[in-house]
């Protein structure tokens, strides 16, 4: 009987060692391009203000990437963010939860064994087999396991718990995307926030000269050397520049509390540190990976690929549902009257046998299955080009904008250098008595508007700056910190 068993167990684990069933998942070739955009991706961008940013080409992004900003209140905000966020707690909790279903879901590969003990005090009643004796209180006492064995044999159970390990992938690829698109928020909120309160000042400075304007036209007119007209065209001018001040701190305050939120604050818990432009620097020197590794990096793509290899291992698992399927069950147990000859030889039960299951008619329910999960790959497969596809089309996107940023940068830094000389020429001519203070006003106010215009040109190069790092995947490979985190379930 041992033989027996023995050779029952060894052909089931042959059995299932062989091959599964539907196809084995092979990742997508990436696409076949040198470059994000037509004709080569530029080597580096204009010079503006003397600075140059440089496109490392085959160089992935660093570690902790938003440090090349130079800005110890950006990395403290940032750290404050990863600690805090309730969608990246969120998503590493989505992350523990696939794990465990993986792990459940593998369980099926061992032997199941359970073990029962019951007690049991009875009546009997011997009328109701028509017999006229008393009835006859006895115990019963049962101890007993057993044990089943599903044999895998056409690979239904390992496509199943190859698609929990595809989901635990792809779980894990939209963790880390949430952890990139959290420091990637957060910087770019920061750095609009930056730009928002120069624009306030320059804005209120420019009021301040609108108001001297409005009061020497004023007293110009008192004293007959203008008309009244210019008064009101000047008052009209100044009415529209102080109604630009408040969308502008609308937008800040909006844009403070954002970043309270990404903290995991509210914005009554959080007061937004005072960061200055100036004090966000420019990172010269920019990664720019090769297009194949680009599908490597971008959790967004590992995500699809992962949906992609879970689709794969439905077609295995909807393909077995087709064949017959075995289980090995086996019980041995002790049965008695009376606890104390629980253990005699006399009480033992055993049992030893096999089960085998087949489809016979379902009316085609099972291959309709297996048609709806070859169409759910092909639509998994559609998705992941279509996800390819708009990563690359977004790093091109950026690439060009960088060129155009720095053009943009430069010329609105050439116009605050020669509105600033304006400015200084009026003011020397004005203190030698040739031109008037009107005049002076004048010139403060273009110097100002050239001022903030060159404000916007540089918030939106840093931040195109950090969109790139983010399109290109964070530098979570380089994060070793991050990578542990996101490996051990933590946050």
């Amino acid at each position: 009987m041992r033989a027996w068993i023995m050779s029952i167990c060894a052909l089931g684990f042959m059995i299932t060692g062989g091959c599964a069933a539907g196809p084995d998942f092979v990742k997508p070739d990436a696409p076949s391009v040198n470059s994000y955009n037509y004709g080569g991706d530029a080597k580096e961008t204009v010079a503006a203000e003397g600075q140059t940013q440089r496109f490392m080409i085959g160089t992935d992004p660093a570690a902790n990437w938003w440090k090349l900003f130079n800005s110890r209140q950006l990395d403290a905000i940032v750290s404050e963010g990863f600690q805090n966020n309730p969608g990246l707690q969120a998503a590493q909790a989505s992350l523990t939860e696939s794990r465990e279903n993986l792990r459940a879901g593998s369980g099926i590969f061992y032997p199941q064994v359970s073990a029962t003990f019951g007690q049991l005090r009875e009546k009997s009643s011997p009328a109701s087999s028509g017999s006229s004796l008393p009835g006859n209180i006895f115990n019963l006492s049962t101890l007993s396991a057993s044990v089943s064995y599903v044999l895998d044999i056409f690979g239904g159970q390992r496509r199943t718990v190859e698609g929990l390990a595809a989901q635990v992938d792809q779980q894990r690829a939209l963790t880390l995307g949430t952890y990139i698109m959290l420091s990637g928020n957060i910087v770019n909120t920061s750095i609009a926030i930056s730009a928002y309160q120069a624009e306030i000042d320059e804005i209120e400075k420019l009021v301040d000269l609108e108001k001297d304007q409005v009061a020497i036209a004023e007293k110009q007119y008192k004293a007959g050397l203008t008309t009244y007209m210019s008064v009101l065209a000047l008052q009209n001018q100044l009415k529209a520049l102080e109604a630009t001040l408040p969308p502008v701190k609308q937008k800040c305050s909006q844009a403070e509390h954002l970043l309270a939120t990404l903290i995991g604050k509210t914005p009554a818990e959080w007061q937004t540190p005072k960061i200055m432009l100036s004090g966000i620097s420019l990172p010269g020197d920019l990664p720019l990976s090769i297009p194949s590794e680009l599908v490597r990096e971008r959790p967004d793509i590992l995500s699809a690929e992962a949906q992609l290899h879970a689709a794969s291992a439905g077609i295995g698992a909807a393909t077995a549902a087709l064949f017959p399927s075995l289980t090995l069950n086996a019980s041995y147990g002790q049965t008695s009257l009376a606890t104390s000859n629980l253990f005699d030889k006399g009480s033992n039960v055993w049992g030893l046998g096999a089960n085998i299951a087949a489809p016979v008619f379902n009316g085609g329910a099972l291959r309709a299955k297996r048609r709806a999960a070859t169409a759910a790959y092909e639509q998994s497969l559609a998705n992941y080009r279509q996800t390819v596809l708009a990563a690359f089309a977004q790093v091109a996107d950026i690439l060009r904008a960088l060129e155009h940023d720095a053009e943009v940068t430069r010329k609105e830094a050439e116009a605050v250098e020669t509105a600033q000389l304006t400015m200084n020429l009026v003011q020397v001519n004005y203190k030698a008595g040739l031109v008037n203070y009107l005049q002076v006003l004048l010139t403060d106010l273009q110097y100002h508007q050239a001022k903030i215009a060159w404000l916007q040109a540089k918030a939106q190069q840093l931040q195109d700056t950090t969109a790139l790092f983010v399109a290109l995947g964070g530098g979570w490979k380089n994060d070793e910190a991050a990578n542990k985190k996101i490996g051990r379930g933590e946050t």
